[in-house]
């Protein structure tokens, strides 16, 4: 498979795992373990993306996930898919509500304040401890990055994803 437009990044490999071709799991996705329930995987090895079965997976812990694929038997075989990244299609990912976007929506996004003052593009989502954060880039005679929270309805006020636009509440520092 070629990579397009229509797969999604959610999660990278992150080393190999005990002697029988185990691997560890670095998910993108909240739950971390929702990672598993999308199928097939697409993994970019060898520079080209490549469906993959997956024959075991487990969670230890809070968070650390580990997976077997099929065929893959050995810690030699499964080295080279170690910091490979784990993608799926977008059909397959579920239907959100009204108001509610995936990280991949907003990435690209032209920023625009209350006073229709272009704060520059959605380069980066950032997850704190208290909410996620926006990372805005402005490219221009001063190359600026704006940090904003991702509040709905508090910062952001408006999502348009035909438009490619978003609507937020937030003042530019001079």
């Amino acid at each position: 498979m070629q990579e397009n437009e229509n797969s999604i990044i959610v999660g990278r490999i992150g080393g190999v795992y005990g002697v029988r071709g185990w691997l560890k799991i670095e998910s993108y996705t909240r739950p971390v373990e929702n990672i598993f329930t999308y199928s097939p995987w697409l993994i970019h090895v060898d520079s080209s993306w490549k469906a993959v079965d997956i024959d075991e997976f487990q969670q230890r812990g809070s968070g650390r996930l580990l997976m077997k694929m099929v065929g893959v038997d050995t810690p030699e075989q499964a080295r080279k898919f170690v910091h490979c990244e784990i993608a799926v299609t977008q059909e397959i990912l579920p239907q959100l509500s009204e108001g509610e976007f995936y990280w991949h929506d907003l990435i690209g996004l032209e920023v625009l304040n209350q006073d229709e003052i272009n704060l520059g593009k959605v380069k980066d989502i950032v997850e704190t401890g208290a909410n996620d954060v926006l990372v805005i880039n402005k490219v221009g005679e001063k190359k600026t990055k704006t940090l904003i929270p991702l509040v709905m309805d508090v910062f952001v006020k408006r999502v348009d994803l035909i438009a490619k636009t978003m609507h937020v509440d937030w003042q530019i520092e001079e």
